[in-house]
């Protein structure tokens, strides 16, 4: 059998060398010399003989066959819409997160409660009992009582890519979950499981034995101190779609976005909330996140922001108390800090509030975070309302952008998110002025407001 040759290959600049080196001598970049394979050796990889014995040739693209195949259908409604409505055959899925945040729980859930999909579960990370002990508590609290929801899900405790190809093939499952990608490791690199080099090959094995087989895979990949996925950046550019599994681990709330998906939209958003049994489904997020509202302090404040394409009402909240260290501090969960800055300087030049010397806090209850502009108008009325100690209408809700001339600027989708006030029980929306195409909606008023000083008009009088 022919051996493997390998060169390290640097990243910076494209240089190759017999051996590493800590330091690239051309670019005199440091640790960016990764390991590649020169001459790749199919028997060595162990690939299944349906792999190997594959020979494409140039087809013209009139005489490709359409595939309009349907999805492959997920008890989980919310893994369901953001995938695009459900696994496509073929595809490979990378779902990152922070560690504990629950990727092999919503996984092994997944396998659980599909019986009608077999499923092979890789665990290089836990151990047979280990994966049972998780599953017996999944299913334990199941309301409808079922017992026997697990037997279409596999285990295999096993690394090696080669011995995984292998059973992939004597079962023939449905779903692949790998757990994770970078305990993995194959025989054509001496490299150590979770390098650079390892984690890049194991994937391109996986990537061709799916879109040879058809057969689904998902991946579930560590994430760095920085929250990028570990590994090479191709990585993210070799799968088919790419989760992030986010959330406060202080919070029950867990939130579930698409950074790329090939087969589907990447602005939908799936909401779990953690419980002993497992990840629950949120259908209405707006009113958890709302809870009770018998009473509003001063600096609460409703509004109305879209997660992709669903319509959400987020409690703001804010407080602003004089500076008592000299120094004023400025704190923000959920929103941008820089962000806050602005505003509260648009708030001091065009409306005349000396915040110059007050400390400000703001927070997101839920422990959501937002990037949305659309919630800048939210959090000018929380900020004055909490300076000014007077509560705002529990009835009104917001959305608009604020810009530096102290504006509202519109913002998108402002029906859906009025019909979503008007759904939970709110009386008042205020929106930006010259928004087109409003339809009046029975049970909320809809107030057009062009300057921060209208609303504030409005509110406090």
């Amino acid at each position: 059998m022919a051996k493997v040759r390998s060169r390290f290959v640097c990243q910076n600049c494209g240089s190759s060398y017999a051996q590493w080196l800590g330091q690239c001598t051309q670019c005199k970049e440091w640790n960016t010399l990764v390991e590649e394979v020169v001459d790749r050796v199919e028997e060595k990889r162990g690939a299944p003989a349906s792999v190997r014995s594959r020979n494409p040739k140039p087809i013209a693209i009139a005489e490709i066959p359409a595939q309009d195949g349907p999805r492959i259908p997920l008890s989980d409604r919310e893994l369901a819409r953001v995938l695009g409505g459900g696994l496509v055959p073929g595809s490979m899925v990378l779902l990152g997160g922070e560690p504990g945040i629950g990727k092999s729980t919503l996984l092994l859930q997944t396998a659980l409660r599909n019986p009608h999909l077999k499923t092979l579960y890789v665990s290089g990370e836990e151990s047979e009992h280990q994966v049972k002990m998780r599953a017996e508590r999944l299913e334990a609290t199941r309301p409808n009582g079922r017992t026997n929801e697990g037997n279409g899900c596999f285990v295999l405790t096993e690394t090696n890519t080669q011995n995984i190809f292998k059973h992939i093939e004597a079962l023939q499952p449905g779903l692949v979950v790998i757990d994770s990608v970078q305990t993995l490791h194959t025989a054509v690199l001496d490299a150590s499981p979770g390098s650079v080099g390892q984690v890049r090959e194991c994937t391109a094995e996986l990537m061709r034995f799916a879109k040879t087989t058809g057969i689904p895979m998902v991946l579930i990949g560590h994430i760095t101190k920085d929250g990028f996925i570990a590994g090479p950046k191709v990585l993210e550019h070799m799968v088919d779609c790419v989760l992030q599994f986010e959330g406060d681990r202080d919070h029950a709330y867990r939130l579930l976005r698409p950074l790329k998906n090939r087969f589907g939209s990447t602005n939908e958003l799936g909401i779990y909330e953690m419980q002993g049994s497992g990840l629950a489904e949120v259908e209405d997020p707006s009113q958890v996140l709302l809870g009770r509202r018998e009473e509003r302090p001063s600096g609460v404040v409703v509004a109305a922001t879209m997660e992709g394409m669903r319509p959400l009402l987020i409690e703001v909240q804010a407080l602003v108390s004089s500076a008592v260290y000299g120094t004023p501090q400025r704190s923000s969960t959920g929103f941008d800090l820089r962000r806050l800055n602005m505003l509260l300087a648009v708030m001091e030049k065009r409306c005349g509030f000396r915040l110059g010397q007050k400390d400000v806090f703001l927070n997101l209850a839920g422990g959501f975070r937002v990037e949305e502009p659309a919630i800048d108008l939210a959090v000018v009325c929380a900020v004055l309302s909490s300076n000014a100690d007077i509560a705002v209408p529990m009835d009104a809700c917001f959305a608009g952008e604020v810009g530096l001339t102290g504006e509202i600027r519109p913002v998108t989708r402002t029906e859906q998110r009025i019909a979503e006030a008007a759904k939970l029980g709110f009386a008042r929306i205020f929106v930006p002025k010259g928004t087109k195409g409003i339809a009046p909606v029975k049970g909320i008023q809809v107030v057009q407001v062009g300057q921060v000083n209208e609303v504030l008009g409005h509110l406090f009088g």
